[in-house]
C-alpha cells in the first residue's frame, strides 16, 4: 500500500503500509471532545430560553416551547447545506477547522445580542421579530460547530479500540458540564432573587458571560486537538469524491446503519430533552420545595457519576464493540429510569431537603435511593447518549465500504438532520404537558401548588420520555448492522479500496 507518513510515527500503527491503522495520542482525542462541550454550553444556555420569551418578549408559554421547536427545526435544516459545505471544502486550513472558526465566531455575538439588545426594543411584536431572526443566526452558526463534531471523527481515528474513547471524554466532559452549570445556575437564579430569579436581565447577562467564555476556551483547546489530523492523508479514500444532492438521499435511502442510528439517537434525545431545564426547576423548587436544593444534589453526584460514564463506554465499547455496548446501556436506563419515576410519583420530594432556604439534605429513603439511582443512570446513559457520535464515524466507514464515497460531512449532517426534526419537539411537548397542568403563562417554579396532575406531568417528562426512547434504542440496534466483527470486515475492504485509489493517482 503506497502511502506517505507525514506526521510522526506515534500517530500511525506499525503496520499502517499494510492496515492502513492511524491514531492520535489519547490527549488529542480528549481535547477535540470540547468541540462538542462547546456547543452544549450553548445548547444549555439556550434551555432557558423560555424564561426569557416569557418574561421580556411576551409571549405565552404554549408559542414560546413552540418557537423553541421551530428554532430546532431551522437547525436541522441547515445541516444539510453545512454538511455539503464541509465535504468541499479542503484548504489550507483543513476540512473541519474552518466551520469550527465560523461557528462558534457565529454564536458568541448573536447570543449576545439576543439577551442584551431584544429587550430593549419598544414592546410587541418588533422584539418577537428581531428575537427570532437572531436566533435563525444562532443556529446557523450553532450547526456549522456540531457538524465538525460528527464529521471529524473518521479522520481523527479509523482504530477500533481507540475511537469510542472519544465518547468516554465526551460523557465526562458533558456530565461535569451540565452538574457544574446546574450548580452555578441555581446559585446565580438565587443571587437575583429580588429582580425575578430566573427572569431578570442581571440572570441572563452573568449566565451569558460565563456560557460565551467558557465555549470560546473549549473551542480553542479542540483546534489545537485536531490540527495535525486535519489534512487529506486522513481523509477516506485517498481521491477527491464529487457530491450531489441526490447522494444525500441515495445514502439516507440505502445506508441501514445510518438509518437506524439515526431512530435510536433521535428518539433518545427527544426524551433526554423532554427533561429541560424547566423541568429541573419543576422537580426540585416546585416539588421538592428548594431552589438549591438541585445544585446541592447534582454536586454530590457529580463525581460518581463522571467515573461510571468514563469506565462504562471505555470499557464496554472498547471490548464489546459500540453496537453492544449501546444495547447494554440503554436496558440499564431503561430499568432506573423506571425506578425514578417511580420514586418521585409516589416518594414525597420534600423530604429531600431539611433547610429549604439552603438546599442542606435529608439523609432518609428518598434522597438516598435517588442519588443511589442517579449516579448509577450516569453510567448508564453516559453509553447510550455518548456512543453515538463515534457511531457516526463507523457509518461513515461503512458509506464507504458501500458504495465507495468518503461523505463524513454527508453522513454527519444527515443524522443531525432528522436527529434534531425529531427531537425539535421536545420544548413544545414540555410545553404542552406543563399547559394541560394549568401552567399557560409561566413554568412550574418555587411557591406553585403540586397538583396530582403536574406531579404526574413532571415525572413523564423527565422519566417517561427518555424510558420510550430507551426502548426505541434497542428495537434499532436489533436492526443496526455494525458489529464489532463486521467493522473488522470494513476496515479491510476499505484499505483496499484507498490502495486501488491511491494507485491510480501514482
Amino acid at each position: 500500500m503506497a502511502t506517505i507518513r507525514t506526521l510522526p510515527d506515534k500517530y500511525y500503527d506499525k503496520d499502517y503500509e499494510t492496515n492502513g491503522i492511524h491514531r492520535v495520542p489519547l490527549w488529542r482525542i480528549a481535547g477535540f471532545a470540547m468541540n462538542n462541550t462547546a456547543t452544549n454550553v450553548y445548547l444549555m444556555f439556550m434551555n432557558y430560553c423560555t424564561f426569557y420569551l416569557l418574561g421580556f418578549v411576551g409571549v405565552s408559554m404554549v408559542v414560546a416551547s413552540s418557537f423553541l421547536m421551530m428554532m430546532r427545526l431551522w437547525d436541522g435544516v441547515t445541516d444539510p447545506f453545512v454538511g455539503f459545505m464541509v465535504d468541499k471544502t479542503n484548504g489550507k486550513f483543513g476540512k473541519n477547522r474552518p466551520f469550527i472558526v465560523i461557528g462558534q465566531t457565529v454564536l458568541f455575538v448573536t447570543s449576545y445580542i439576543m439577551f442584551h439588545v431584544t429587550h430593549k426594543l419598544p414592546e410587541g411584536p418588533i422584539r418577537f421579530v428581531f428575537f427570532i431572526v437572531m436566533c435563525c443566526l444562532f443556529y446557523l452558526g450553532y450547526t456549522c460547530q456540531c457538524v465538525v463534531t460528527k464529521s471529524a471523527q473518521s479522520c481523527m481515528t479509523n482504530d477500533p479500540k481507540q475511537r469510542p474513547m472519544f465518547a468516554s471524554f465526551d460523557g465526562v466532559f458533558n456530565t461535569v458540564l451540565f452538574t457544574a452549570l446546574a450548580i452555578i445556575v441555581s446559585n446565580i437564579a438565587d443571587k437575583y432573587a429580588d429582580v425575578g430569579n430566573y427572569t431578570s436581565v442581571e440572570f441572563f447577562h452573568e449566565f451569558w458571560m460565563l456560557s460565551a467564555f467558557m465555549s470560546l476556551a473549549f473551542t480553542i483547546v479542540a483546534i489545537i486537538a485536531i490540527t495535525p489530523k486535519d489534512r487529506p492523508e486522513f481523509f477516506g479514500t485517498g481521491k477527491a469524491v464529487k457530491i450531489g444532492l441526490k447522494d444525500y438521499w441515495d445514502t439516507l435511502k440505502n445506508n441501514r446503519a445510518i438509518q437506524m442510528l439515526i431512530l435510536s439517537a433521535s428518539t433518545d434525545k427527544l426524551g433526554a430533552q423532554a427533561k429541560s431545564s424547566a423541568v429541573g426547576v419543576a422537580m426540585f423548587a416546585c416539588m421538592a420545595g428548594s431552589i438549591k436544593l438541585q445544585g446541592t444534589v447534582t454536586a454530590l453526584t457529580m463525581v460518581p457519576g463522571v467515573i461510571l460514564t468514563f469506565l462504562s463506554v471505555s470499557l464496554l465499547a472498547t471490548r464489546l464493540g459500540q453496537k453492544r455496548a449501546m444495547v447494554i446501556g440503554s436496558i440499564g436506563g431503561l430499568i432506573i429510569n423506571i425506578l425514578l419515576g417511580c420514586l418521585w410519583f409516589f416518594g414525597d420530594p420534600s423530604t429531600m431537603t431539611s433547610d429549604p432556604a439552603t438546599g442542606a439534605l435529608n439523609w432518609g429513603f428518598f434522597t438516598i435511593a435517588h442519588i443511589g439511582l442517579t449516579v448509577l443512570l450516569a453510567g448508564c446513559q453516559g453509553i447510550s447518549g455518548n456512543i453515538v457520535i463515534p457511531m457516526t464515524a463507523d457509518c461513515a466507514d461503512y458509506e464507504v465500504y458501500r458504495s465507495g464515497r468518503y461523505v463524513p460531512g454527508l453522513m454527519g449532517t444527515l443524522f443531525s438532520f432528522v436527529d434534531k426534526l425529531v427531537s425539535s419537539f421536545a420544548p413544545m411537548i414540555a410545553g404542552i404537558v406543563f399547559a394541560a397542568c394549568g401552567f399557560v403563562d409561566h413554568n412550574p417554579s418555587l411557591g406553585d401548588v403540586v397538583t396530582p396532575q403536574l406531579r404526574a406531568g413532571i415525572v413523564f417528562l423527565a422519566f417517561g420520555m427518555i424510558s420510550l426512547g430507551l426502548i426505541c434504542n434497542l428495537i434499532a440496534m436489533k436492526f443496526y448492522p455494525l458489529s464489532k466483527e463486521k467493522m473488522a470486515e470494513i476496515q479491510d475492504e476499505i484499505i483496499k479500496i484507498k490502495t486501488a485509489a491511491m494507485s491510480e493517482q501514482a
